[in-house]
């Protein structure tokens, strides 16, 4: 289904709020590689630009595991990080959780696996309507961008008036040297792949965004989309029917996510290339018109690399990976909620700006919107 979003009267998919949460811990590049060997601190660094990340539980030095946090202490979970970022976007945008017809969080990482549970305890929690949709998206790195795509339909068509989309990243709790330490095989081929580089890119976060049918002409999403690409982009066979955690085939790397790191690389230029070039053909825009690019950031060698490619210049540019590792399904909507936050973007400004994402199985989405 196609919207000529620029066409549309009445119920123009809108951001009216965005809203964020970064934990307080600070993992740095060399404490991580000495808690789960394989790259040096300095090949990560060559390799990554990332130089730390944000760990929402703390890892022991001399286990290299998680240290759950004490009873009651909070932020600790998913949902915590999620819920402070929602209401942030709701405070911006003067609304109050009633107004909400829909929240869908994305995540490959929720606390409870089964039953959209994470998304049902935000729903309680905020004193939602029963008629309030709530569900969660197992999708991860592309997957806020694909259900953004999916949400401005819904508005569009009028089937919903306001959603929160929710992106959450909560991977410090399930760091353990012995599991990240080990490799695994590619199918078809007598390579493997060390788990290490997952623990040495990924930090925690949660970010929000609240979107709104308006009538304003001057506002709102001008063009967007979402496609599927067929790509292995991170490996995680383990936890489902076929390969259960407690049986006896199910070995306990195949529980670990795994980053096909050459797959990234080669499929993320181009994809994101593909996606930026449609919404901004279909909304009659140029490159250099965007004020900021909110891409999702593997890592920030790659995110230059592709900036550079198609010539974006760097004040045109987001970016907070070096600082807070990827948080893959949040990562773009953290980077929205700071820029407005420091008054870089403004809502209602009219400043045009972009989404685009690639990633895990893999999920893309793009989107030109007008502030």
């Amino acid at each position: 289904m196609t919207f000529d979003y620029q066409q549309l009267k009445i119920r123009r998919p809108t951001i009216v709020g965005a809203g964020a949460y970064v934990p307080e811990v600070r993992m740095s590049t060399a404490r991580i590689a000495a808690l789960v060997p394989g790259w040096t601190p300095e090949r990560i660094i060559d390799r990554t630009g990332i130089h730390e990340r944000r760990y929402l539980w703390d890892i022991d030095d001399a286990t290299g595991k998680a240290i759950e946090p004490a009873p009651g202490e909070a932020p600790a979970t998913g949902v915590d990080m999620s819920e402070i970022a929602l209401r942030k976007a709701l405070r911006m945008a003067g609304l109050r959780s009633a107004s909400l017809d829909a929240i869908f969080v994305v995540t490959c990482t929720s606390d409870r696996p089964s039953f959209s549970q994470d998304a049902m305890l935000l729903h309680r929690r905020l004193d939602c309507r029963a008629d309030c949709y709530a569900l969660v998206f197992d999708s991860g790195c592309g997957g806020t961008m694909y259900v953004f795509d999916m949400v401005a339909k819904m508005i569009a068509s009028g089937a919903i008036r306001t959603a929160a989309i929710v992106g959450s990243n909560f991977t410090s709790s399930m760091v353990d040297r012995d599991l990240y330490t080990q490799s695994v095989p590619l199918d078809g081929s007598d390579k493997s792949i060390g788990a290490f580089l997952s623990v040495y890119v990924f930090g925690d976060g949660a970010g929000a965004i609240v979107l709104q049918g308006e009538d304003d002409e001057e506002r709102g999403v001008v063009a967007s989309m979402a496609g599927n690409e067929h790509l292995d982009l991170v490996l995680r066979p383990g936890g489902g029917s076929l390969l259960p955690a407690h049986a006896a085939r199910t070995r306990p790397v195949d529980l670990a996510y795994v980053v096909n790191g050459a797959l990234v690389q080669q499929s993320y230029l181009r994809c994101m290339q593909q996606s930026l070039e449609h919404v901004l053909a279909r909304g009659g825009s140029a490159a250099d018109a965007v004020s900021r690019y909110y891409l999702h950031q593997p890592n920030q060698r790659l995110l230059e690399r592709f900036a550079d490619a198609i010539g974006l210049r760097r004040d045109q540019l987001a970016a907070n990976v070096s600082r807070y590792g990827n948080t893959s399904s949040a990562g773009m909507l953290i980077l929205l909620a700071e820029d407005l936050e420091r008054g870089t973007v403004a809502l209602g400004s009219g400043d045009l700006i972009a989404f685009a994402a690639i990633g895990a199985g893999a999920h893309l989405g793009a989107q030109l919107v007008r502030l």
